[in-house]
């Protein structure tokens, strides 16, 4: 079996290459219509040419999993400003397809924390299926709208949880089939834990992205390990490995923060539980060092016997 890591956003190895360069709506605001313009279309093309970057980077290192950035277009879906991020760029957008394709590399994206389907309230629903059409718009600009994920969290609860995942399926469902089929659903450290969350996934028949560090922080009754199998079958319908994301706490006191690195100790039992079950798997690490995390827990592992490194980002177990 193979487990192939990959990390988040920016390659802190790199000089200068963050592909998260933003533009808030007040300083957007000040600005003449022309300038307003010239902002956008330097930040984003700085945003874009930066993911560019990181994906040869990543191409170099042998790292064949990696997360776009989600502010690759500042205000893009800000209401006031609505602008046209794909024409101008589509240029950029193909070429990091094209290399994504080329090298067979594994790419989402993860909307923040207020792109959910279980608020009472029908803006943010409407801002959810906003937010979510700008990150599959882009996958179509990339060609990659057939392949790649875009991962969020259930949400909330608001007092009920068996009224709010009702809710979850009559909101959901207002999302574009296309988009639903590329959607994945993650266990959150507070609220849903990895038996609600993967039940949620059987139903919408929709992949399940099961995060160790989340579920230590918030375990619901049992272990992980029975559920392995159930989280497998939820991917077999995409062709793919499945996707776990793996951090480990930043201290005794912020156990739900990240730390820079991850702990292997605190990775072991959750690399043997793959290795029991015997079937590969690529695992995003959460880490705060990013590319130097996910190459660090990489040697680390392959120190273990029965290990064995086989590029910068993989393992043969």
């Amino acid at each position: 079996m193979i487990l192939r890591f990959g990390y988040v956003s920016t390659a802190l190895s790199l000089y200068e290459v963050s592909p998260s360069r933003t533009l808030t709506f007040a300083s957007w605001k000040k600005l003449d219509k022309q300038s307003r313009m010239e902002k956008l279309f330097e930040k984003t093309e700085q945003n874009l040419k930066s993911t560019i970057r990181i994906l040869h980077y990543n191409i170099d290192q042998g790292i064949d999993m990696y997360r776009m950035s989600s502010s690759l277009v500042p205000l893009a879906t800000h209401p006031e400003v609505k602008w046209d991020y794909l024409t101008p760029f589509a240029n950029l957008f193909e070429e990091i397809g094209a290399l994504v394709q080329q090298y067979n590399l594994r790419v989402s994206f993860h909307p923040n924390q207020f792109t959910l389907f279980t608020s009472p309230q029908d803006h943010v629903t409407s801002n959810a299926i906003i937010d979510m059409t700008y990150h599959y718009e882009m996958l179509e600009a990339m060609g990659l709208h057939k392949d790649a994920n875009i991962n969020i969290h259930v949400g909330g609860a608001y007092g009920n949880k068996i009224e709010t995942l009702t809710r979850f399926h009559l909101n959901f469902a207002k999302l574009a089939k296309d988009i639903r089929m590329q959607t994945t659903l993650e266990n959150d450290d507070k609220t849903y834990t990895a038996e609600e969350t993967l039940q949620v996934c059987e139903k919408q028949a929709i992949p399940f992205v099961f995060d160790y560090h989340h579920h230590w922080a918030n375990p619901g009754e049992g272990s992980y390990e029975h559920l392995i199998p159930r989280i497998y079958s939820t991917w077999e319908s995409t062709g793919k490995p499945p996707k776990f994301h793996l951090s480990s706490p930043k201290s005794d006191k912020l156990i739900r923060a990240h730390a820079d690195y991850v702990d292997v100790d605190f990775a072991i039992p959750f690399i043997k539980a793959l290795k029991d079950y015997g079937k590969s798997a690529d695992i995003m690490i959460e880490a705060k060092a990013k590319d130097k995390a996910a190459l660090k827990i990489v040697e680390e592992l392959s120190k273990i016997r029965g290990f064995r490194r086989i590029n910068g980002g993989a393992i043969e177990v």
